[in-house]
């Protein structure tokens, strides 16, 4: 069947058994139903062939079979598949979702901004408009309250006011739009720093909560509440593995055990588990992060204390970085808290698929169950076989890894998630095997009678068809090989030989036809040169000229007139016998027709 007709009939199928169970009035998601589609078709009980085209028949059996088990609500191996898609559904990484969270929060602001930047507002009220507009913006992208709030955009317009007046929105309506939106960030980082300090100095602040606080309260919250319940998840885990084990020396007790699908709910708890031990891993980061940042922000208030302190103006090179790092912290804080928030919620949310517990294990059965057993946690059971090592002559064709031989062990990736391997295929002891071949093997067997296992035991290299929705983007890919992928580079040096190009190479054919003819031709002409009298001995002449020089002549005589230089003398200024200086003036001056 051809794979787009295949994806076809499987889209058909994954609709037909939604609607079946919408009519019983159970509403599921498309993701859950092509797990379960692929989980029944796995199952070597329910006889499928993977190899044969399905029939009517075929699908009508799928159907039903897929049906009852989503409708059945006292099955803790449903609810483990629940969990697993729920989680795979909500959960990504702290960098994915730091990268969705904003890319979420500049589509929300897209439409402002381009209110603002293909503006083009010329009158008096339309550039008010503008800037209400602008301080809007500010408000908005920044989170520090309401746009709606007179006391919170009265402060806001104060503050982008002392960096941005409203007289330069003509010379910001010239800029290209790339520029604008350029400014309206940087604008936006600077009233939120300017804010931010003057809340900090006790002088504004309307609207901004303590968010460091808050943090601060919310992680040992959340903390004590998943440490609480992977405490009592893996007392659950601790008590039914005992029983497990006594069921596994006891044949007879076996048989009364198998309603009530033990295994199940072992793998069911140890699931939820594990999904709390990666959340709480993110919380530990977010705390750090946390730490980390609110000694930057108490940092960062002081010196800008230093630098503000009793001055009247301040250089705004010098303050400005300061206040888009502040932005930049308080946006961390931000997005910490939206982080903690979402996983405190995934954390709720995981409980409800934990309900069959109660039903089919009450705690009068489980204590009946446990009697004459020793409880014993993970760590005790690592303890009692930490000297069992394995004996290399028995595994000439397998690599194995030591601790004490090994760099970086407690970093590697362990199988099975550290569960051992040899327990689970064989239930009988913890003895190491002297075949891991078989041993994966009937693991494998068994996670196709249980799908969770898939999942829970990381088995996606062997089930390459049930990988985690996380790692998809949609549901049809869920039926698709995966393909692994990662960033390489290289660098090659250019022109490493020197280069060889040949200049007469030529392609064209005909024009190496075009050659080859005129050799040809040229193999039978004779060259002849010829000499004559008057040509023999001759010398080549050459002659010389002298340009003219430039030569002027002049007609007329330039002449000046000027009047007479005034020539006055004082005589006697001396002094002589008398006492009484007598001055005597003589005017020497020419006159003017004797010039």
């Amino acid at each position: 069947m051809p794979p787009t007709q295949a994806e076809s009939v499987i889209k058909n199928i994954i609709r037909e058994i939604g609607q079946e169970c919408a009519a019983h009035g159970d509403i599921v998601s498309e993701t859950l139903v092509a797990f379960m589609v692929k989980a029944v078709v796995l199952d070597p009980s329910n006889g499928f062939n993977m190899d044969r085209t399905l029939i009517k028949s075929d699908v009508q059996k799928l159907v039903k079979l897929c049906v009852s088990r989503l409708l059945d609500s006292k099955n803790p191996s449903l609810d483990t598949i629940k969990m697993q898609v729920y989680f795979d559904m909500n959960y990504t990484s702290r960098e994915e979702f730091l990268e969705e969270h904003h890319r979420v929060l500049e589509s929300r602001l897209s439409s402002v901004s381009r209110e603002i930047t293909d503006n083009r507002a010329c009158a008096r009220e339309e550039l008010e408009s503008l800037y209400r507009k602008v301080v809007s913006y500010v408000l908005l992208r920044s989170g520090l309250g309401s746009p709606t709030d007179i006391k919170i955009v009265r402060e806001a317009t104060a503050a982008l006011q002392s960096v941005f007046p409203q007289a330069e929105l003509g010379t910001f309506l010239t800029l290209s739009k790339k520029d604008k939106e350029h400014q309206l960030k940087e604008l936006s980082m600077i009233v939120t720093g300017i804010r931010l300090f003057n809340r900090d100095c006790g002088k504004g602040g309307e609207g901004i909560d303590d968010l460091p606080a808050i943090i601060h309260e919310a992680i040992p919250a959340i903390t004590q509440h998943i440490d609480s319940q992977l405490q009592i998840a893996q007392d659950q885990a601790y008590r039914y593995t005992a029983i497990l084990e006594k069921v596994t020396k006891n044949p007879l007790m076996s048989m009364e055990l198998q309603p009530y699908m033990l295994k199940e709910a072992l793998y069911n708890v140890r699931q939820y588990e594990i999904f709390l031990q990666i959340i709480l891993s993110d919380i530990i980061t977010c705390a750090q992060e946390v730490e980390m940042m609110t000694k930057q922000l108490g940092a960062q208030l002081e010196q800008l204390k230093m630098i503000v302190k009793s001055k009247t103006a301040v250089p705004t090179s010098q303050v400005f970085p300061i206040f888009i790092s502040l932005s930049k912290l308080w946006t961390s804080f931000q997005d910490e808290s939206v982080l903690i928030s979402v996983l405190s919620s995934l954390t709720a949310h995981l409980e409800r698929f934990l309900g069959t517990h109660e039903v089919l294990f009450p705690e009068k059965v489980i204590q009946d169950l446990l009697e004459e057993v020793t409880v014993k946690t993970d760590v005790c059971r690592i303890k009692e076989h930490m000297e069992d090592k394995v004996r290399l002559v028995d595994f000439r064709k397998q690599e194995w890894l030591f601790p004490e031989t090994t760099a970086n062990f407690d970093k590697l990736l362990i199988q099975y998630r550290g569960f051992c391997p040899y327990t689970f295929a064989t239930t009988d002891g913890l003895l190491l095997p002297e075949n891991p071949e078989n041993y994966i093997d009937i693991i494998k067997e068994k996670a196709k009678k249980n799908a969770e296992l898939i999942q829970l035991l990381e088995l996606h290299q062997q089930f390459e068809t049930l990988i985690p929705y996380s790692q998809m983007k949609d549901v049809d890919k869920h039926y698709i090989k995966p393909i692994t992928k990662s960033e390489t580079s290289t660098q090659t040096d250019t022109h490493i030989l020197p280069p060889t190009i040949v200049r007469s190479y030529e392609w064209n054919e005909w024009e190496l036809r075009r050659k080859a003819i005129k050799l040809a031709n040229l193999h039978h002409k004779v060259t002849h040169s010829v000499q004559t009298n008057l040509s023999h001995m001759r010398r080549e002449n050459s002659s010389q000229v002298y340009p003219a020089k430039d030569v002027g002549t002049q007609s007329l005589r330039e002449g000046s007139t000027r009047v007479p230089r005034p020539q006055i003398y004082i005589a006697g200024l001396r002094g002589g016998q008398t006492k009484v200086t007598k001055g005597v003036k003589v005017n020497l001056t020419r006159a003017v027709d004797e010039t």
